[in-house]
């Protein structure tokens, strides 16, 4: 990967004074290198990367009073959406002056005139205690919608940049709106911020909501622990998100160390046999009487029949991993003789519906103004990221083309199996069944 890879689209020369009173304005070099690890060295070439920092620029793009930007939502909800909402109308319309600032409903959805989803204007006002709730502010939805017909709205709008936040199946929807927009010659700036609670999105070290999520995932363990050692033989079993990678399971393993067993979908295991997850789950509860195990929902897929079906963001339906498990386990233990008590939670919802926590506020709080200050300097095509404690603008076609997962050869994987006190689970495949499937 070398400089243009990573750099970053601009509409045009930046002729305007930026009226942001700002101690320090940030110039157009690169000079955030990024971390490359040995497994990305193969990728990358080993060389250094330097990404494009995040911040005012001295000269910017658009004339704030003549400027009009949109707001849009994309996927599913996850904690301070909210925050990043009010954070740009804030950012926008005191510090720069835009003439407004509009809210796209329910998605790409909102675009779409047969939808017939009325555009809500933004203002201070009306946003001022939206952080105080979870969710969006402007609803979401899933799915793609025609990308002309969505650049057609930009236009009739007289939209002069668009701020999308959504995961990477957004970030794919907004690379082929910039397509269109460049095919069309127009100049209007699209600029994306990282929204998913799996935390997997490539060069952002952390997504907003995710810490939110991972301490209210630790409320959930705690409650299962607490039902598993309040019966003999007790065990709690709790799903948590991760589609793709495990990282919400994972580190809220480490953060309450009630776990015992972590499963996550980058590390495939064996049910049966030897070194197999039932044969630890047992000897645990041999000699320990409890046991809390949690799974990422992609957990374990190995383990059962694809279903066929395709979500209306077109990834797979999962399987029912916890219900496997479930079964599973209550065959396994009743072979050994062990009357256990198996209790299941599932706090997905209520994990991803709350108020961000004070961490993610401040970070949603940065994102957002991060994001007007790329789109009044004409950036597009980007998104804004941090990396080592700074802001960067890392280019969509970098984000968009693979999710970040858990290296299982990695220092953190290491860390969450020595919290739980798990050894490396047998990685025998075994084939799936019709039987297996609910």
């Amino acid at each position: 990967m070398g400089p243009e890879d990573v750099r970053i689209a601009r509409l045009g020369e930046s002729r305007v004074a930026c009226p942001k009173a700002c101690g320090r304005f940030v110039p157009d070099e690169p000079s955030v290198m990024a971390y490359i690890t040995k497994r990305q060295i193969g990728e990358y070439g080993g060389e250094p990367v330097f990404f494009e920092e995040a911040g005012p620029r001295e000269r910017i793009f658009f004339d704030p009073a003549k400027t009009k930007c949109a707001i849009v939502t994309v996927g599913g909800i996850c904690p301070g959406i909210n925050d990043v909402i009010r954070a740009i109308v804030m950012e926008a319309h005191h510090n720069y002056g835009v003439a407004a600032t509009l809210g796209i409903r329910y998605g790409l959805r909102g675009f779409i005139p047969a939808c017939r989803h009325d555009v809500m204007e933004l203002t201070p006002d009306n946003v001022a205690d939206i952080h105080e709730f979870g969710g969006t502010l402007l609803g979401s939805s899933r799915g793609p919608q025609p990308v002309d017909e969505i650049v057609d709205a930009l236009e009739r709008m007289n939209i002069n940049f668009l701020v999308l936040l959504g995961g990477v199946g957004g970030m794919r929807a907004a690379t082929s709106i910039v397509d269109e927009i460049t095919a069309r010659g127009l100049p209007i700036g699209v600029v994306g911020i990282p929204k998913t609670i799996d935390n997997d999105m490539r060069f952002v070290a952390r997504t907003f909501g995710f810490v939110t999520a991972v301490e209210k995932a630790t409320e959930a363990i705690a409650c299962a622990h607490t039902e598993a050692v309040g019966a003999p033989y007790g065990i709690g079993l709790l799903k948590l998100m991760g589609r793709s990678s495990g990282f919400i399971a994972a580190t809220a393993a480490m953060g309450l160390k009630h776990v015992n067993f972590v499963l996550i979908p980058e590390e495939r295991f064996a049910l049966h046999g030897p070194g197999g997850f039932l044969t630890a789950l047992g000897d645990r509860l041999v000699k320990r009487g409890h046991a809390v195990v949690v799974a990422a929902e992609g957990a374990g897929q190995h383990l059962l029949p694809p279903t066929g079906e395709v979500d209306a963001s077109g990834n797979p339906v999962l399987g029912d991993i916890c219900g496997l498990l479930s079964r599973e386990i209550k065959t396994y233990c009743q072979g050994l003789g062990l009357p256990i008590t198996l209790k299941y939670i599932d706090p997905s919802y209520i994990i991803r519906s709350v108020p961000a926590n004070v961490a993610d506020a401040v970070y949603c709080g940065f994102l957002g103004q991060h994001a007007v200050h790329a789109g009044m300097a004409g950036k597009t095509g980007m998104l804004v990221s941090s990396m080592h404690d700074r802001y960067v603008h890392v280019p969509l076609a970098l984000v968009s083309a693979d999710r970040r997962r858990i290296d299982t050869d990695s220092e953190f994987w290491q860390a969450a199996l020595d919290s739980t006190g798990q050894t490396r689970l047998a990685v025998a495949e075994e084939p799936a069944s019709a039987d297996s499937k609910e």
